[in-house]
């Protein structure tokens, strides 16, 4: 058992988040010190969200690299702050398992993870608290800036049991849903910071946008679960699977969530067809959700001054069809990988920033 997180392990872990925070802070302050507090907060909002995009990915990269039992404790190294001062331990788990989940790239490409969640979290703690401060001018994005505080540590909690639960499937996607729900949170609280008129958007169109989200939601939820479930290369070729059209599945044992990794739930070792059942159920989800986004972008470039996000709409959506097909025509490429998860996410981003920008431009003008 790796030993126990002392008062100096937690108090160096917290200097290396402010010292990581440090940096972007500085850069913001310099640029922003002169605005007025909404826009000097909207500018943190957008650094912030831009590193959460970025944490998502190297979760992701974190993930696919099988570096996500690298430090297996929480929040430090065999109770350190850093691989360094953990160095024997990693070294001992290295010399039993030369190619298992500790090593010393593995731990540090999962505590280089978890150094930039702190950073981000800090970041998310500073903007609440400057909201709170100026509630009187800043009546309603307050709320928001707390909310996202209060999710940005359920998400730390799902990344602890992420890692003390083994890479439980179930906690893993959650965590995976987590990071999404922090940049939709991010993304609705900028634009609460930055509200202005918009153009109004048509009622058909509005209606499909809520619709939109949740295929899109879903359809990542299926992603994580297979990604999770190492299930990419469960079909090999497209549009079949391992050359036949509709193949044995096992759905019930793929979708039983509460088992372990590898494991069905009496604890049997998970068989392909639950492999295949979980590969092609996201597969052919992955019509519906791309149906309903591209609704709405087709309908939104039909409304003046929504044509942007429209074009960012189409332009993701091309991009994880892309990259969905090259996980299986090219095995799994980590490249194409890591931009199908990024991909999935700021397609999530967008859709919620025209609903937040729709929603609060109407609030606006009333």
């Amino acid at each position: 058992m790796p030993p126990v997180h002392t008062a100096d392990a937690w108090l160096r872990l917290a200097l290396l988040a402010m010292a990581l925070a440090a940096v972007p802070l500085a850069w913001w302050w310099f640029r922003q010190r002169r605005q007025p507090m909404a826009r000097r907060l909207a500018a943190l909002t957008a650094l912030t969200l831009f590193l959460t995009l970025d944490l998502i990915a190297f979760g992701a990269f974190t993930r696919l690299s099988d570096s996500g039992l690298g430090c297996p404790d929480w929040p430090g190294c065999y109770g350190r702050a850093s691989p360094v001062g953990a160095s024997a331990h990693i070294a001992a788990a290295e010399a039993v398992l030369p190619d298992g989940p500790v090593t010393q790239t593995k731990a540090w490409i999962e505590m280089t993870h978890r150094y930039l969640a702190m950073a981000v979290g800090l970041l998310i703690l500073i903007s609440a608290v400057a909201s709170w401060r100026h509630r009187q001018v800043l009546p309603h994005s307050w709320l928001w800036s707390l909310g996202t505080l209060a999710w940005v540590i359920v998400q730390g909690l799902f990344g602890k049991y992420t890692v003390t639960l083994k890479l439980y499937p179930a906690i893993v996607t959650l965590h995976l849903l987590g990071a999404v729900t922090l940049l939709a949170l991010l993304v609705i609280q900028h634009a609460s910071f930055t509200r202005r008129a918009e153009a109004p958007i048509p009622a058909a169109t509005a209606r499909w946008l809520p619709w939109a989200l949740v295929a899109l939601v879903m359809q990542i939820a299926l992603g994580g679960w297979v990604s999770t479930n190492y299930a990419v290369l469960a079909c090999q070729d497209f549009p079949g699977c391992n050359g036949d059209g509709w193949p044995t599945m096992a759905w019930t044992e793929g979708f039983a969530l509460l088992r372990e990794l590898g494991h069905t739930a009496d604890g049997r070792i998970l068989s392909f067809e639950a492999l295949v059942a979980i590969h092609w159920t996201h597969r052919l989800f992955a019509l519906v959700a791309a149906l309903a986004v591209g609704t709405v972008a087709v309908c939104l470039w039909r409304v003046p001054g929504w044509r942007r996000p429209a074009a960012w709409l189409a332009g993701l959506l091309l991009l994880q069809v892309l990259t969905g097909l090259s996980n299986v025509v090219l095995r799994w490429p980590l490249l194409g990988a890591l931009m199908h998860t990024v991909g999935a996410a700021s397609l999530a981003g967008v859709l919620v920033s025209v609903i937040a920008r729709r929603r609060f431009s109407a609030s606006a003008g009333s």
